[in-house]
Formats: structure tokens, C-alpha cells, sequence
């Protein structure tokens, strides 16, 4: 009975570990990915358009900003870079979900 009580415990401490692994790992990536995109702000829209291509959907915000949607899935789970661009064509705001 102890037998089985201290390999349940070792093995949900190595899930434990485990996990907090890929959560390290997932924040690295989402890490860079904000870095990545988030050097667009500032920039002309133009620049970015030239590097990402077309947005997947774009839409007029409340503030009227241009925003530029850009969907993708990986491994089945999908993606949002989300871009705004105010009236001078400028990049003033980035953010993404689900991207990894």
C-alpha cells in the first residue's frame, strides 16, 4: 500500500514538473513572437504589408483605426496578430492570442 502511495506521488510530481516545463517554454516563445511584431509599431503599415502580406480581415475600430487582422493556425489551435493603424498609416498598437 505505501508501495503504491509513493509511486502516485513521484508521478504527479514529475506531471507537476512537467508541465510548469511547457509553461517556460510556451512564454519564451510568446516572448519573442511580441518582440518580433511588436518592432512594427511605429512603423509605416506599408512595411509591415510588404513582410506579413495580405490581413485575413480588416475592420474600423470605435476610435476609427484601421485594424489588421491576421489568422493562422498552428498544430490545430488558431492565431491572432492583431495590428492598428491610425489615419497617417502608422502602426500604434499590436497583439496576439493564441500564437505560440
Amino acid at each position: 500500500m505505501k508501495f503504491k502511495l509513493i509511486i502516485t506521488i513521484i508521478s504527479i510530481l514529475f506531471l507537476t514538473v512537467g508541465c510548469q516545463t511547457i509553461q517556460n517554454k510556451t512564454n519564451e516563445v510568446v516572448e519573442k513572437e511580441n518582440q518580433k511584431y511588436g518592432l512594427f509599431v511605429g512603423e509605416d503599415v506599408n512595411k509591415m504589408k510588404l513582410e506579413l502580406g495580405a490581413p485575413t480581415e480588416d475592420i474600423v475600430n470605435d476610435t476609427g483605426n484601421e485594424v489588421l487582422i491576421y489568422k493562422t493556425k498552428k498544430y490545430g489551435v488558431p492565431c491572432e496578430r492583431r495590428f492598428e493603424v491610425n489615419a497617417s498609416g502608422i502602426i500604434i498598437a499590436f497583439s496576439s492570442s493564441g500564437c505560440f
